[in-house]
């Protein structure tokens, strides 16, 4: 595996402590032509590498061109996560030629916060002006596929994750919150999804997405979800334990996501 770190900004719009990075994981063996980009957890708060770093070095080493996005946290507030993530897509579109990649064959995925990152850049298509574009900026910033683990969807009401929504908004939380919760905004522009939750997760309920599915459905965009009966928030790739069969079972999500991607034409089969 390969790993190469570049900023992500050649200018970086908006507040902001320091460079920006997109981190590429690039496979020894390439089983596919699509790229996968992945905004880690952490509550809009921090990014843990559970759900980034080891996300993106499973997926390399069965054959698939990943990147991680270093995207701004608190005390940033929308829309620089949503800018970054953004500019990833971009970024990845723009540099499609040089990994190999087919430019119709990008997804984003994402995880608890990251994952109504994710969403919200599969469904939020309002422009925000910003200072410094470039060519980059002249790629198109809509993915072709979302990747869900137990998202955070929304941003109000009794299923909201509020140091989510906390973080993202800051004060403008009842002002912004029903705009900015993925289930309001699907569209036909909307790619198809893969998701995945456990039913006991007590941090971000089950009905995230059950709901988002369902919004989904309602527009007829294609949408895979799997929900395992045992488990708890954060649990990541799940790794395999013969001991544990909460896990062994939960684990189970990386198979199913790598069939998905096959179905939906992004991995090449054999």
């Amino acid at each position: 595996m390969k790993i190469e770190v570049m900023n992500l900004w050649n200018k970086i719009p908006g507040r902001h402590d320091g460079d920006i990075h997109i981190t590429a994981y690039l496979p020894d063996v390439k089983k596919s032509d699509c790229a996968v980009i992945i905004f880690a957890g952490g509550a809009y708060m921090m990014r843990t590498p559970h759900s980034g770093k080891a996300y993106a070095e499973y997926l390399a080493n069965n054959g698939i061109c990943a990147f991680v996005t270093d995207y701004r946290v608190s005390p940033f507030e929308f829309p620089l996560p949503l800018l970054d993530a953004r500019r990833s897509v971009s970024f990845v579109r723009y540099n499609a030629e040089r990994y190999g990649i087919d430019k119709s064959k990008i997804a984003v995925m994402g995880t608890s916060a990251g994952g109504h990152l994710a969403a919200l850049t599969s469904t939020y298509f309002e422009d925000i002006d910003y200072d410094f574009k470039d060519e980059i900026d002249t790629k198109s910033y809509i993915p072709n596929a979302q990747i869900l683990c137990y998202p955070v969807i929304y941003l109000y009401g009794d299923m909201r994750h509020e140091d989510s929504a906390r973080n993202l908004l800051g004060e403008r939380s009842a002002k912004l919150a029903h705009r900015l919760t993925p289930i309001n905004i699907v569209s036909d522009k909307t790619p198809p999804a893969f998701v995945w939750h456990i039913m006991t997760d007590s941090e971000v309920s089950v009905f995230n997405s059950i709901d988002y599915v369902r919004a989904l459905k309602d527009k007829d965009i294609s949408a895979e979800l799997h929900l395992f009966p045992d488990g708890w928030h954060g649990m990541g790739l799940a790794d395999d334990d013969p001991q544990d069969k909460v896990k062994i079972c939960v684990s189970s999500w990386r198979r199913l996501l790598l069939n998905w991607l096959e179905y939906v034409g992004f991995i090449n089969k054999d």
